[in-house]
């Protein structure tokens, strides 16, 4: 059951947070946001197998609008996720995640959680006030770092990165902010590769994110993510292994990229 639980939360490609893990946040709280605009949508469809057999198991979309939010110009990232009908009647999933982003830091202003996953429901708003380093939510007030994500604002923050500046087996930390707690994070950089899966063939950077351990997730550096190596740098493909088989997620369509999809050589869809 968790593992159809969690299925739209492996699409946020950032929530791989360790209790353990000693990390230093990024320095640079304004990266200039090269990678995405209004009007962006990617859409992934997420894979279950078990003793061999690949299955269709949920979709996730996330859009992007441009919105203002306090009289400042945000990005209002919507992730939606949802089973198939065909596991609807085992365990249904409808969630949904949102991010309101400043425009020119890629920093969140607010965080918004409405989770439906087999009956459980919970509805969570997290504001960030970056003058104070404060998050307060249902949970109460938390200090955090100057720099901190949500697991939303995270995912397209990091799509900013310039992984031209690392070298292979190199650790890129960072901190999000989840249920009332900071967690240290990293991506540890693989380099870059050719890539083809059932739906496309892409250039790619290749990266492994650290894991939480005691989840459906074995802990430490088990998933693979690979992201598009264009100026877009969209996420095309994810593998991992859970308790019980593997999960793999694939880029099914985009629209309204900011730039040329350069590192997307060939689509099959």
């Amino acid at each position: 059951m968790n593992k159809i639980k969690n299925i739209f939360k492996l699409l946020l490609l950032f929530i791989f947070f360790g209790g353990q893990i000693q990390g230093q946040g990024f320095t640079n709280c304004n990266l200039v946001n090269t990678s995405t605009k209004k009007n962006e949508q990617i859409t992934y469809k997420v894979y279950y197998t078990f003793a061999g057999a690949w299955i269709g198991a949920g979709i996730a979309t996330f859009t992007n609008k441009l919105e203002t939010y306090k009289g400042k110009p945000v990005y209002h990232i919507v992730g939606d996720g949802k089973t198939l009908r065909t596991y609807d009647w085992f365990f249904k999933v409808r969630d949904k995640y949102e991010s309101y982003i400043d425009t020119t830091t890629m920093l969140p202003y607010k965080f918004v959680r409405r989770v439906n996953e087999g009956g459980y429901k919970k509805f969570n708003i997290v504001n960030f006030n970056r003058k104070m380093k404060t998050a307060s939510s249902n949970d109460g007030i938390k200090k955090v770092p100057a720099c901190v994500q949500d697991v939303v604002s995270s995912i397209y923050y990091a799509r900013n990165i310039d992984f031209n500046k690392y070298k292979k087996g190199d650790k890129i930390p960072f901190n999000i902010f989840l249920d009332n707690k900071v967690y240290p994070i990293y991506l540890r950089y693989l380099g870059k590769v050719k890539l083809t899966t059932k739906h496309g063939v892409y250039k790619t950077i290749k990266f492994k994110p650290l894991l939480i351990d005691g989840t459906i997730f074995e802990g430490g550096e088990k998933m693979t993510v690979w992201i598009t190596d264009d100026a877009n740098k969209i996420p095309v493909h994810i593998e991992t292994p859970i308790l019980v088989g593997k999960v793999r997620i694939d880029l099914l369509k985009y629209k309204n990229l900011r730039n040329p999809p350069k590192g997307i050589l060939k689509t099959y869809n």
